[in-house]
């Protein structure tokens, strides 16, 4: 079935066929994969820009006080850098707690610094239970051992979570405590 000539209308051409050609290729596939590797980096390089932005404003801010007070960020107030604040709110989770350890030998072991786990062994008849009070808990001083308190044990300051706090200094109270190196 044939079209005849001037069907479609007097302003189409005259049809012809279509020459052979090579095809046409647009990029090939392993620069748009490297396009997309570099696009990603650099979306998540400016995430974490982002991020950093958003957390040193958020410690530049003012705390509202029950009174409608306004107050402002402690390291505003002292001049401190933003990193100041943030290792003072880091400090103010932790709490130091004198802990009186069973063997004074093994408290002359230990330097500011190490970490520790803190074993409560309970006294009873069939020999009793051990459990952790403190898991990786920072030794921040070692008192020096008074003359004759040998056999009372010895006396070690730690940094413990705030929560940890009472049950160690509860534990110490009522078990014999021991120190694990971590």
């Amino acid at each position: 079935m044939s079209v005849p000539p001037g069907a479609h209308g007097s302003d189409a051409p005259a049809t012809r066929e279509v020459p052979l050609f090579d095809p046409v290729r647009v990029g090939g596939a392993r620069e748009q994969l490297r396009r997309l590797v570099r696009h990603r980096r650099r979306a998540v390089a400016l995430g974490l820009v982002v991020t950093a932005a958003a957390l040193v404003a958020a410690g530049h801010g003012t705390s509202q006080q029950p009174g409608g007070q306004r107050e402002s960020a402690p390291h505003a107030r002292t001049g401190a850098a933003p990193g100041a604040a943030l290792r003072e709110h880091r400090r103010a989770r932790t709490v130091t707690a004198p802990v009186r350890i069973a063997d004074a030998a093994t408290v002359r072991l230990l330097r500011p610094g190490d970490r520790v786990d803190v074993i409560a062994s309970e006294p009873s008849a069939a020999g009793g239970a051990a459990r952790v009070v403190a898991h990786g808990a920072r030794v921040t001083r070692v008192p020096e051992l008074l003359d004759g308190t040998a056999g009372l044990g010895a006396l070690v300051l730690l940094a413990v979570p705030r929560a940890d706090a009472a049950g160690l200094v509860g534990a110490g109270a009522t078990a014999r405590l021991a120190v694990t190196l971590c």
